[in-house]
């Protein structure tokens, strides 16, 4: 993390961290392109999969500063005490946002994958840039009732979540 993260300045590193959790909270993640002169892609996913795993262990652990801090000592200590600020001023909204993902996730499942390919046509400007969406409607049962989720996501956004389940499947094949 110390490579990419020193690659900010410290009020740009604790502002990175505040939109990693709001992402985690299910509010606008930071956006790539602000970041985009710092990291190339596969180096942007690296860097927010590492926070979030960050914020998630060290709420879920209930980890001490000290314990976040060992962690973090590869960083330098300018840009470790800003995610520490961050990780303090926003433990309660993970705690949250880590509870809800868990109901989430014992009270749901997955019945139907539906998706489409189409180009956003919604303005002059954007349709003359031909840009392609994944129309993605999940149909889930939710506390005995169906329930249908439909999300729209452009290529990036659909490699970082095809990432995503490739980690989460990591995780769930390390289960077992």
């Amino acid at each position: 993390m110390e490579v990419w993260l020193g690659r900010l300045s410290v009020e740009d590193c604790g502002k990175l961290c505040h939109g990693v959790v709001d992402g985690l909270c299910g509010r606008e993640p930071p956006l790539r392109g602000d970041y985009s002169a710092s990291w190339s892609l596969e180096e942007w996913r690296e860097v927010l999969n590492s926070l979030e795993v960050l914020f998630r262990s060290a709420v879920g652990n209930n980890s001490s500063d000290e314990e976040v801090q060992v962690g973090l000592s590869d960083l330098g200590r300018s840009h470790a005490e800003a995610v520490l600020s961050v990780l303090r001023a926003r433990r309660g909204d993970i705690r949250c946002a880590l509870l809800r993902r868990t109901a989430f996730m014992s009270s749901a499942a997955l019945q139907d994958i539906d998706w489409q390919l189409k180009l956003a046509l919604s303005s002059d400007k954007i349709s003359a840039l031909h840009t392609p969406l994944l129309s993605l409607c999940l149909d889930v049962r939710q506390n005995g009732a169906p329930r249908s989720a439909r999300v729209e996501m452009d290529r990036e956004e659909l490699n970082v979540l095809v990432g995503s389940l490739e980690a989460a499947n990591k995780v769930m094949l390390q289960l077992k």
